[in-house]
């Protein structure tokens, strides 16, 4: 394992194993996988092509989970809810009405084209909300479409054919659901299918559906247009942070991009279950796109749940707990969850964007000079293969309970 060691004046941080035995806020029923040096790749601006249909390990294999009832076959053969999913703290929450407005809008067109009024609204979101939609984005539509299309019908086929791409024990990669860990836990109401489709000599074509045929051609043009999309945000994010784009996006390259696509069954109980659990993204930058109309999406604010409309063919971006300690918390990754339908399925399909898995996750040094002078970091530093192996193993329970908790320095 690679041991973690004091970068940028940040604080040295036990490594993942050390971790695991002391922390009481990660579930002990998995043991910490062994995870393999990374190979490099580069990525591009090229779309990239899937490498052939074989059985490969991949250093990426972290974060396995407790196998669970299938919430598809649940949904179509009762209307009853087990109690494994409901959530009591529902009739407790609170719900804003209207007093927040809805999260900033930004318009990536403008930012190419270096308006400062647009960059300083993109600044402004990044630290006060940690939450808002893209449009004029520049992936094309039929893009959008194809991959939506793909989604629909791969979650449409049946249950025997979707486990031909169900999770291994070891990995949170392939059909199933993700962050379960005892047989007590609550459940999310919702299916997913999460695969990384970057670094491309670590994909593991297992898990790409090969039904519907176009799928795999989809999904990799999708994820490559996502990409650009994000490298694109994070060079007017360096620039507002004051930073030159190269040292941001040089933490990126040779990143790891995972994608997870959700499945919300319609359920009769919705106003007392999640379809997924509160909970800060622990990743670097996310891109969500909702697939159809039912919604669901909310985001914390001042103690309320705000609502959030999307706007047709808008991205929904998030900044996550990894880009926030890169910043040194001058953005802020922000607490959200999915609710589901009473009568209709809800589909999404999340883009999570992650820096090189060969780099140690703590504030930007360049970050750190204010004034010429340098300041304190506010968050500790860990290896990037440490940070996946500990994070994957704490249950999705709100950012306050999450492992960017256990990374901050008090003051």
């Amino acid at each position: 394992m690679a041991a973690t060691m004091e970068v940028g004046g940040s604080l040295p941080f036990p490594n993942a194993h050390q971790f695991a035995a002391s922390s009481k806020d990660v579930e002990h029923s998995l043991p910490v996988p062994n995870v393999q040096e990374v190979s490099s790749q580069e990525v591009g601006d090229s779309v990239p092509v899937p490498v052939p249909d074989v059985e490969q390990s991949s250093s990426l294999e972290v974060g396995g989970s407790l196998p669970v009832p299938n919430v598809q076959e649940l949904a179509a053969v009762s209307e009853d809810v087990s109690a494994r999913y409901i959530r009591p703290e529902r009739e407790l929450e609170q719900v804003a009405n209207g007093e927040f407005g809805q999260i900033p809008v930004i318009d990536m067109s403008k930012l190419v084209g270096d308006d400062k009024e647009e960059s300083a609204r993109l600044h402004s979101a990044c630290k006060e909300w940690g939450f808002f939609q893209v449009i004029n984005h520049g992936v094309a539509d039929e893009v959008i479409t194809k991959m939506t299309e793909n989604i629909q019908e791969f979650f449409s086929l049946p249950l025997q054919e979707k486990m031909e791409y169900a999770q291994l024990p070891t990995g949170m990669e392939g059909y199933g659901q993700a962050f379960v860990f005892s047989e007590q836990q609550t459940l999310d109401w919702g299916d997913m299918l999460f695969i990384n489709a970057t670094p491309i000599n670590e994909r593991r074509m297992r898990f790409w559906p090969k039904n519907p045929a176009s799928f795999r051609e989809t999904l990799d043009k999708y994820a490559a247009e996502l990409e650009k999309a994000a490298r694109r945000l994070m060079v007017s994010m360096a620039r507002n942070l004051g930073v030159e784009p190269e040292k941001l996006l040089s933490l990126f390259d040779d990143g790891v991009q995972s994608l997870r696509m959700n499945y919300y069954p319609p359920c009769e109980q919705a106003s007392k279950v999640t379809g997924i659990a509160p909970h800060a993204d622990g990743t670097g930058l996310t891109l969500l796109t909702r697939l159809n109309q039912a919604q669901g999406l909310q985001v914390m604010k001042e103690g309320k749940w705000v609502p959030i409309d999307p706007l047709p063919g808008a991205f929904i971006v998030n900044i996550g707990d990894m880009l926030e300690i890169i910043t040194n918390g001058e953005y802020k990754s922000i607490e959200h969850r999915a609710l589901v339908n009473d009568k209709n399925e809800r589909l999404s399909i999340a883009s999570f964007h992650d820096p090189s898995m060969n780099i140690m996750v703590e504030p930007l040094p360049d970050l750190l000079i204010k004034d010429q002078k340098k300041q304190a970091p506010n968050y500790k530093s860990i290896s990037h293969r440490d940070y996946k192996k500990i994070s994957r193993q704490m249950k999705l329970d709100g950012k306050d309970r999450g492992f960017i908790t256990h990374m901050k320095i008090e003051a």
